[in-house]
């Protein structure tokens, strides 16, 4: 029998992440252009600086109802007019707020982006904020709390993040707001709110995709240059302060069969020069199915179907003020709860005791800089990095710089991250679970003082 013979591969084509062209508009709208040929859905990300630490007092969630009401009509066109007109476009259009500030995200055709971009504008410059709509939508945001409560991991962020961070601090409450402060919000707060925060000066906008025939700047002008508004003005930042003694808090959910758990800390934000070597421990430790984390927890234990270890930045500040959450996560079954975390603390002492291996270290930098090009290969992962890296005050050649520090990144180097991120005497355990049956074992363990919470 004969058989066809085995692909060789080819010789790998140089890569780099893509590098924009940053200009400013009359109006003061920063803007970073990237051309992708072949791209040909173009993807639009306005960063604006309305942060949460800027929400009035009492009124949490005010950003987040903002942010969804800027596609619900303008003074020209009706909440149904504008969705129409986008559809028409091939558009769509979505909002969210967050501690840096509000992300409005486009993706239309090419041929398209002249008239998307008009609408975009439109939707900025005179938002309508009728008051049935921003009813509407403080409606539908009480109705999605008990949704989010009665879900496990939504639950334990929301704990980790109410032990972590003292009470006057906006990131110790949720982020879209409670149900006592949603339900204060009205069309007065949310125009106020916009008032105040969004403007050009402090707003940038993220341009990616095949501009090929397209006259940017002509089109800039007729639409988000047409944009006014105030002069920028200074404000100040709050400290980030957080109180990660070690212990343990069980939000209890009677006759749960799984326990959500939530491991977490504060750390640098990506300003440190220590993030590429923790990446790239925490990806080590629990990155893929094949980290450490799943090779005890799932292969061996079969406790999980799975547990990440992860940094995610909170907030940034170009003084490296910023700060990101460091956590380890995943569900167990119930009666395993204290077996399980007994041995993601074995992992975490054999790791400061023993270290990473090579071998680790090397899987580990080709699952995070060998697949950069795969990851971006649409138009919408180049502008969402782009505009993360614009909220977080970082160069517009970060991406590629931190694939080159990865790359260059050794393994003791990335063991003492790792070490450094995960102290197995300074990590809120959060376990959203049965607490009659968990809280004993837990408390046997040794791993911080034990406090039960209703669920």
């Amino acid at each position: 029998m004969d058989f066809h013979p085995q692909p060789t591969p080819g010789t790998a084509r140089p890569w780099a992440f893509p590098a924009p062209e940053r200009g400013t508009l009359g109006n003061g709208l920063t803007v970073l252009r990237c051309h992708r040929p072949g791209q040909q859905v173009v993807a639009v990300e306005i960063f604006l600086d309305a942060p949460l630490d800027a929400e009035p007092d009492g009124l949490d969630g005010v950003a987040t109802i903002m942010a969804r009401a800027l596609s619900e009509g303008t003074d020209k066109r009706s909440a149904e007019e504008f969705a129409a007109e986008l559809e028409r476009c091939g558009a769509t259009l979505d909002s969210h707020a967050d501690h840096p500030g509000v992300r409005v995200s486009l993706e239309v055709p090419a041929s398209r982006l002249p008239k998307a971009l008009g609408l975009l504008a439109e939707a900025l410059r005179t938002p309508a904020f009728a008051d049935s709509e921003v009813d509407r939508l403080v409606r539908n945001r009480l109705d999605e709390i008990p949704h989010e409560t009665a879900n496990p991991a939504r639950r334990a962020a929301k704990q980790l993040s109410k032990e972590l961070f003292p009470a006057s601090s906006r990131m110790s409450r949720p982020r879209q707001g409670t149900e006592e402060t949603v339900a204060r919000i009205d069309s007065a707060a949310v125009r106020a709110f916009f008032a105040a925060h969004v403007r050009p000066a402090t707003a940038t906008a993220v341009i990616v995709g095949d501009l090929t025939g397209v006259d940017l700047d002509a089109v800039l002008a007729d639409t988000l240059g047409a944009w006014t508004g105030g002069r920028a003005e200074s404000r100040p930042v709050p400290p980030i302060t957080a109180d990660d003694t070690g212990r343990v808090v069980i939000v209890d959910r009677s006759g749960a069969v799984q326990t959500q758990l939530l491991i977490g800390r504060i750390g640098p934000d990506r300003h440190d020069r220590v993030w590429p070597a923790q990446v790239l421990g925490a990806y080590c430790l629990g990155g893929t199915l094949t980290s450490r984390l799943d090779r005890v927890l799932r292969e061996e234990k079969g406790y999980t179907y799975g547990v990440r270890a992860f940094g995610q930045v909170l907030r940034s500040a170009p003084d490296g003020t910023g700060a990101s959450m460091l956590a380890i996560s995943g569900s167990v079954d119930t009666p395993n709860t204290g077996p399980a975390l007994d041995d993601l603390w074995k992992v975490l002492r054999t790791l400061a005791a023993e270290g990473l291996t090579d071998a680790e270290r090397d899987v580990a930098v080709q699952n995070l800089v060998g697949v950069a090009p795969l990851k971006y290969e649409t138009a919408a992962s180049v502008a969402g990095t782009l505009a993360d890296q614009v909220e977080q005050h970082l160069p517009d050649d970060y991406q590629a710089e931190l694939y080159r520090r990865l790359a260059e990144t050794g393994t003791v180097e990335a063991t003492a991250a790792a070490v450094n991120a995960f102290p197995v005497d300074r990590l809120v355990t959060v376990l959203v679970g049965d607490a009659s049956q968990i809280e004993e074992p837990v408390r046997a363990l040794g791993i911080g003082e034990v406090t039960v919470v209703s669920g």
